[in-house]
């Protein structure tokens, strides 16, 4: 792939990356130049280059709009975007100005004490009060914003309109249907999951929790306590891990899975159902199964009810060592303008954050409604503890469905064990 004229080599980087000291904090640059070079990073995707394309049009025009200015931008892989990032907050000299950063990475960052905070600069941006406020939520710490968030992504139940023709079968309107629609399917074609399900797919086991009542944790303002082992909870841990099993997704093989590997067998035609993303579209389409599936909200517990969704997506922030403070936020800002996330949503697929966009882009494409129909049911964040970094390493979550699918731990032990981890990190944050 040809990368854009803009793009800086990565390889370098990285090679000074793995030894770079452990983040202490960084301090705010006292400069803010009108001209010179901007150095921005932004991940890089499966297929990058329609991504370029809608980046590289801002850019022509940023730059066109102040002479003397020009841009860097260099895509970095997400799977080291923490020791990229962290090590950047220690090293000013070769930070960039502007940084996108996954949502449930803000609490940390702003606790290391690497981004800007931009509440007057947010507050009075105009496209500002078209923002969902989950992804408002996303860049917010302590009643502080820091970015502005550039797209959202949530999950739905994806099935296959061929099995379900061929079996007679009705679309599930609850939980307990869906649990039941995935056995009966396994029961008749045991040559496919039911449900296709991960004990590492988090993300995909947190709306059966909140559908339930059930909560990760409780309080605010950077102070939690875990609640991952309250009945509310339990019942919903055990309503995912009973999808485990020869009746529908054996443990031994799905034990290990992620939402990615839930996604694959899904679209390589070896599951009836899964739950994905808007962002799992593309591959969907790509697959065996093209034509033969349908999208609908993942029931909750009540006929009719959808299960709160966990908020994905990804922000951009500016890093508070920047000596282009107001260029950097004026390049955020068109970088996620409703322009912009319109044309990154045709690129991409990738859902914009603000709610007259979204309702825009449902109306054009039609496989947007369901996850639209979502967001505008209830979705659901993680903690805004720096903690979460912490608890999402560890694999508390997944260690602890893990455990229940196993058979080593029955839902109360393993989910006090989960709750004792979570309750470790959050103290260790103060």
């Amino acid at each position: 792939m040809k990368l854009s004229a803009r793009t800086v080599a990565v390889a370098a980087v990285l090679a000074t990356a793995a030894c770079a000291p452990q983040t202490s904090g960084t301090s705010s640059s006292d400069k803010d130049e009108k001209t010179g070079t901007l150095r921005v990073w932004l991940f890089q995707e499966v297929n990058n280059t329609p991504k370029e394309q809608v980046v590289d049009s801002v850019l022509a025009e940023f730059e066109k709009a102040h002479e003397g200015a020009e841009v860097t931008v260099e895509y970095i892989p997400v799977e080291t975007r923490a020791q990229r990032i962290k090590a950047a907050f220690n090293d000013p000299g070769s930070a960039p100005d502007l940084v996108e950063y996954g949502n449930t990475d803000t609490a940390g960052y702003v606790k290391d004490g690497g981004l800007a905070d931009l509440t007057r600069e947010f507050g009075a941006w105009d496209e500002a009060k078209d923002t969902d406020p989950t992804a408002r939520q996303s860049v917010t710490v302590d009643g502080k914003v820091y970015g502005v968030p550039y797209f959202v992504g949530v999950r739905a139940l994806y099935y296959r309109t061929d099995v379900f023709e061929e079996l007679g079968l009705d679309v599930p309107k609850t939980q307990a249907e869906l649990i039941a629609t995935a056995k009966e399917i396994r029961a008749a074609r045991p040559e496919l999951y039911g449900l296709a399900v991960g004990g590492a797919y988090t993300y995909g086991a947190m709306p059966f929790i909140w559908a339930h009542g059930g909560e990760l944790a409780t309080g605010k303002g950077g102070s939690y306590a875990s609640a991952i082992d309250g009945a509310a909870a339990r019942k919903g841990i055990e309503a995912y891990t009973s999808l485990f099993g020869d009746d529908n997704c054996p443990a031994a093989k799905c034990a290990a899975m992620t939402g990615n590997d839930t996604i694959t067998a899904f679209a390589a035609g070896k599951a009836a159902m899964a739950i994905g993303g808007d962002f799992s579209h593309a591959a969907v389409e790509a697959g065996k199964v093209k034509g033969r599936y349908a999208v609908v909200p993942l029931p909750g517990v009540e006929a009719g009810s959808i299960a709160p969704a966990f908020a994905g997506g990804n922000n951009l922030g500016v890093l508070k060592s920047t000596s282009h403070r107001t260029l950097a936020v004026d390049l955020m800002q068109r970088l996620a303008s409703k322009e912009a996330q319109g044309e990154l949503f045709d690129a991409m697929g990738f859902l914009p954050t603000f709610s007259d966009v979204r309702q825009q882009v449902a109306a054009k494409e039609a496989f947007v409604k369901p996850f639209v129909e979502t967001l505008a049911a209830d979705t659901k964040f993680v903690p805004a503890s720096p903690a979460w970094a912490q608890i999402d390493a560890g694999q508390v979550l997944p260690t602890m469905f893990q455990e229940i699918v196993s058979g080593k731990k029955d839902v109360k032990s393993a989910s006090a064990d989960a709750a004792r981890k979570m309750n470790d990190a959050f103290g260790s944050v103060g």
